[in-house]
């Protein structure tokens, strides 16, 4: 019975520590805001992966990567790893690729979760000197 109260602050704290990771699934918006897709991100070894978990647009779903090179050529971008090889470097992950599959191109990359909302996570994608910076939402 002296447990209880211990057991209960474990479960209470769980759903926080997971609040506070970039692994999870989140939300890919376009300019107008609306949800594109699912990208589930996930630890892979000591290196974190994102791939599409879920197209929203059944229309969408059976696309293919056609602008991709390599592997992923013509591959289903419904479950395509777009993002691969971020090794943790403080509050960021770093050193990575993310491949935009609406282009083909790949970039370097980096995440990290909004230092004021840890429901908010920062993906920036790279090219030399030029990057774009996208918020994803955590998804329910």
């Amino acid at each position: 019975m002296r447990q209880l109260p211990l057991l209960l602050l474990i479960l209470f704290l769980i759903p926080s520590i997971q609040a506070q990771s970039v692994l999870g699934k989140w939300e890919n918006r376009n300019e107008e805001g609306k949800v594109n897709s699912i990208v589930e991100v996930y630890e892979k070894g000591d290196k974190i992966y994102g791939k599409v978990d879920h197209i929203v647009k059944k229309e969408d779903r059976d696309r293919l990567c056609t602008k991709c090179e390599g592997v992923l050529k013509d591959e289903p971008v419904q479950g395509l790893e777009i993002m691969k090889g971020l090794k943790k470097d403080g509050d960021e992950y770093v050193g990575g690729t993310i491949v935009d599959p609406k282009t083909g191109k790949k970039y370097r990359c980096k995440i990290w979760l909004d230092e004021d909302d840890p429901d908010i996570l920062i993906v920036r994608g790279y090219i030399s000197f030029f990057y774009k910076t996208k918020e994803w939402r955590r998804a329910e």
